[in-house]
C-alpha cells in the first residue's frame, strides 16, 4: 500500500551532468517514485509552463503547469541559470509556488546553502545522492500534495458557490419579471397543522 502512495508523487530532477540525472533518476525510480529528468532550468521552465525570461509568461501557459509535479531537485551549478535561479522563479510564480524545490552540490559552501534555504528551499543535499536521502524527500512531497488538495477543494468550493449564486439570481430574475407572484412560480408550502405531520 505504501508503494501505490509513493507512486503518485511525481518528481522533475534538474541537472546537467548526465551521470547525476541517471543516478537521481534511478534512486527515485528505486524508491517508487515518478520522474522526469531534464538537463537544464530552461528545459525545466518550459515544462512547467514557464519561459526562461523572468517576469515573462509564454502566451499559451498562462502559469499552468505543462506537466504536475510533487518536487523538484535540481543541481545548484548548471550553465545559463543555476538551481538558485529556479527556486526564484518557482516561488516568484502563483501556481508552482507550492511545489517543494530541493537543491543539490558537490561544493559545501555554506553561503550558498543559507541563501537557497533563506529563498525557499526544503532541503540542501550534498551529491553524490545517496538512497538514504529519498527518505527525507517523502514528507516534503507529502506536503505539497496535500496543499495541491486543498487548492482544489477550495477552488470546487469557490465553483460550487458561483453557481448557486448563479441560481440565486435566475429565480430573483424570474419574480422580478412581473413583480408579482405567479402560482405556476411558487411552490405550496406545509404547515405544522397539516395532516401529515400528525
Amino acid at each position: 500500500m505504501g508503494v501505490d502512495r509513493q507512486a503518485q508523487f511525481h518528481v522533475l530532477a534538474v541537472d546537467d551532468s548526465l551521470i547525476d540525472r541517471k543516478l537521481i533518476e534511478r534512486l527515485l525510480t528505486t524508491s517508487s517514485y515518478q520522474v522526469t529528468t531534464v538537463d537544464s532550468v530552461s528545459k525545466a521552465l518550459e515544462l512547467l509552463g514557464l519561459r526562461e525570461e523572468p517576469g515573462v509568461l509564454s502566451p499559451d501557459s498562462s502559469d499552468k503547469n505543462e506537466i504536475e509535479v510533487n518536487l523538484i531537485i535540481t543541481d545548484y551549478c548548471m550553465p545559463g541559470m543555476t538551481g538558485y535561479d529556479l527556486l526564484k522563479r518557482i516561488k516568484g510564480s502563483s501556481s508552482l509556488k507550492d511545489i517543494p524545490v530541493v537543491i543539490m552540490s558537490s561544493e559545501n559552501v555554506p553561503s550558498r546553502i543559507n541563501r537557497c534555504l533563506e529563498g525557499g528551499a526544503e532541503e540542501f543535499f550534498l551529491k553524490p545522492m545517496q538512497l538514504s536521502d529519498m527518505t527525507k524527500l517523502r514528507p516534503y512531497m507529502q506536503k505539497g500534495k496535500l496543499k495541491e488538495e486543498q487548492q482544489q477543494q477550495s477552488q470546487q468550493q469557490e465553483e460550487k458557490n458561483s453557481n448557486d449564486g448563479n441560481v440565486s439570481h435566475k429565480r430573483k430574475a424570474a419574480m422580478d419579471d412581473d413583480d408579482e407572484v405567479k402560482p405556476e412560480k411558487t411552490r405550496p408550502r406545509l404547515s405544522c397543522s397539516s395532516s401529515a405531520y400528525t
